[in-house]
């Protein structure tokens, strides 16, 4: 009499839980979509955010930009510098000593990644480009998928403000060069 109880107990449980399993599923997650449904535009401040940043450095008091921390570390966590990569991969942001926020957000110590590709630095004193080159990542992500042609290819990650303007000083990685060879959806196929 126990098993037979327990049979509509464990399937209502299952039954439940099939919707939860797939909204966690890797199909689910928006940061699995190609790169062009993963750039955005500048999002408006969310209610109760409007607050000014202030500038906590006198150059940044003078250029009208928003203050950064000295210490802050950002760097392209994958792939590395040398990397050999085939058709579409992962990219990951990675960021200390600094928060990330949605473009329109403005608060103390926070901005959102630019990804540069195959190109030099935009002017600090202006809003950062958003073409394929300097593609925005406006809504906080850290990480997307990029597919690039056959060939070599530079990448470089800076940071912007609420309104994609680079801080002061600029919070940018060091370029890396990467190497993407035709084919498949292997991430990683060698390291120089």
């Amino acid at each position: 009499m126990m098993r037979t109880a327990a049979v509509p107990v464990l399937l209502a449980v299952l039954l439940a839980a099939g919707p939860l399993a797939a909204q966690s599923s890797p199909e689910a997650d928006p940061l699995d979509k190609p790169l062009s449904d993963t750039t955005n535009t500048p999002q408006p401040a969310s209610p109760g955010h409007e607050h000014e940043s202030t500038p906590s450095t006198p150059d940044a008091a003078k250029s009208g930009r928003t203050a950064a921390p000295k210490d802050v570390y950002i760097y392209v966590g994958w792939p590395n510098d040398g990397e050999v990569v085939r058709g579409r991969f992962k990219v990951w942001f990675g960021l200390r000593n600094f928060g990330v926020a949605p473009a329109g957000v403005r608060k103390d110590n926070t901005g959102h990644h630019h990804l540069l590709v195959d190109t030099d630095l935009p002017p600090m004193d202006e809003p950062i480009p958003n073409n394929r080159n300097y593609i925005h990542f406006g809504k906080g992500q850290t990480e997307t998928y990029l597919e690039l042609p056959p060939g070599r290819h530079t990448l470089q990650l800076l940071m912007g403000d609420a309104e994609h303007i680079p801080h002061d000083p600029p919070i940018l990685s060091k370029k890396i060069t990467i190497t993407v060879r035709p084919g498949g959806d292997s991430t990683r196929v060698s390291v120089r």
